[in-house]
């Protein structure tokens, strides 16, 4: 028998019932949820976001930290959590494409899961009908070659399950997509040639993830064309947003009244509760929650730096 090897622990199989068993409790994946943005939030912020009181939600992190779904950050005397990593981030995401919605019971519930269908914050790239409108412009130009972005439930190809498309070097950054994005400021890393890419769970259709999709957002923010909401991952588009969209990648948005009631892919998942596929009255060009109260500005730390933020 061949023994471990120095530092290595021996086991069995894997044990995924210790992680479904962390996942079944709906207050714990709320606040997997609510750091599926790629930020780290203190565990008060968590407890509101989970609907439960403070001293449960330590009990909850403390499972999850232990498991290693997700991390601690100590900033003097402050202590916030974050996912443990991108393979965390990956697992909530797909877990979301595979999962049914949960009901709307409320005005705020439905304004919140509209804005969370048409753009989001998935840990470090862009979601969302904006992620996937980026795409089909990246698309579009030539920047990206590869599958066109649907998702077929009816094929099936060797080991991949049903309607799943591959993810990892689904396309191809070209020569003139690498060149388009330099003069667009967006630093594309040194050798990229492969680009990875999601299914969106609430589009049902391609958004581009990794090295690249990274770098993207990061220069969406930069320029101010995005702006977080107070309370949850959603993103609103900024005036500027606006146009640098149109300029650079001709991207419209909002999109028009016809996309917005579900006409094309993802049209009946996606809507989340929306209301039967109408559009929402709720969206204006300035973003999809002005209809929400605003709260207090939240102090989070960023993953990248350790900088204070609202």
């Amino acid at each position: 028998m061949t023994s471990p090897a120095p530092g290595v622990q021996a086991g069995g199989d894997v044990d995924m019932a210790a992680v479904g068993e962390l996942l079944a409790d709906r207050s714990r994946c709320r606040m997997l949820l609510a750091l599926a943005d790629g930020r780290a939030l203190p565990a008060s912020v968590l407890a509101s976001e989970a609907g439960v009181a403070p001293s449960t939600a330590s009990g909850h992190l403390a499972r999850l930290t232990g498991r290693g779904l997700t991390e601690v950050v100590a900033t003097g005397k402050y202590r916030y959590y974050r996912l443990a990593g991108p393979e965390v981030a990956r697992l909530v995401e797909v877990l979301g494409r595979i999962a049914p919605t949960g009901p709307v019971r409320s005005l705020r519930e439905g304004t919140r899961a509209h804005a969370l269908r048409m753009a989001r914050r998935c840990y470090d790239h862009l979601a969302g009908r904006l992620g996937v409108a980026v795409t089909d412009a990246l698309r579009d130009r030539a920047w990206i070659e590869g599958s066109d972005g649907t998702v077929d439930p009816t094929e099936r190809d060797g080991h991949q399950l049903p309607g799943r498309l591959p993810e990892d070097g689904a396309y191809r950054l070209t020569d003139a997509g690498r060149d388009g994005l330099a003069g667009l400021g967006v630093p594309v890393p040194a050798g990229l040639t492969a680009v990875r890419c999601c299914v969106d769970w609430t589009e049902q259709r391609h958004h581009l993830a990794g090295p690249l999709a990274e770098a993207l957002l990061a220069r969406f923010d930069a320029d101010g064309w995005l702006r977080s909401t107070p309370g949850h991952r959603a993103l609103r588009v900024t005036d500027d947003g606006v146009a640098g969209l149109a300029a650079s990648l001709g991207v419209g948005w909002p999109p028009p009244a016809a996309v917005l009631a579900g006409v094309g892919a993802g049209a009946g998942r996606g809507a989340a509760g929306a209301g039967e596929g109408r559009p929402s009255p709720l969206w204006s060009a300035e973003g999809a929650l002005r209809a929400e109260p605003a709260r207090p500005a939240r102090r989070t730390v960023s993953r990248r730096g350790g900088r204070w933020g609202t």
